[in-house]
């Protein structure tokens, strides 16, 4: 599925943005968005590829976790734009979700629901969740985790509009 392939590419582009250099902006290797590397608040934003396949997206890591997992991989919230899909709304968790997870988001009020894909949960309430990562200091993921225990993972939204006016303009 070539969603699927480019979600990957998306994960394992954004693994790599904390080593960038001043080469990055070459041709097909990832690049930050605006001033100090990309670096938004607590956000990063960057792009990579050109064309119609250029990818912009903005990323966080989580704050704090509960409980905490050992040997949890990288968890991310992200916000991506591409040429035909704008505001996708992801949540990476850093380890494989068990069959049929509940994953929602706490954006003040709103509990944001997140349907699976590829082991990665998506939002369809993309105006829900914006508005709220504009007007909020925090988001909450609550998944369900390894073994089906609860796993919370608060997220900063420190910079989001920032950053996401980067990808946007970056990626129109």
């Amino acid at each position: 599925m070539v969603y699927a392939s480019r979600m990957k590419a998306i994960l394992a582009t954004i693994a790599t943005i904390a080593i960038l250099s001043p080469i990055a902006a070459m041709a097909d290797t990832p690049a930050p968005l605006g001033p100090n590397k990309g670096r938004f608040g607590d956000w990063t934003a960057a792009t990579f590829g050109s064309g119609a396949a250029r990818i912009c997206y903005a990323f966080t890591k989580p704050q704090s976790t509960r409980p905490e997992l050992p040997g949890r991989g990288l968890a991310m919230l992200t916000v991506t734009e591409r040429h035909g899909s704008h505001d996708e709304i992801s949540i990476t968790p850093g380890y494989t979700y068990p069959k049929k997870p509940l994953v929602s988001l706490a954006v003040g009020k709103a509990k944001i629901p997140f349907y699976l894909q590829d082991n990665v949960a998506f939002t369809d309430n993309v105006d829900e969740a914006l508005d709220g990562f504009a007007k909020q200091d925090s988001a909450i993921a609550t998944a369900t985790g390894p073994n089906g225990k609860k796993i919370q993972d608060q997220f900063s939204l420190s910079g989001f509009s920032s950053a996401h006016k980067a990808i946007v303009q970056a990626c129109p």
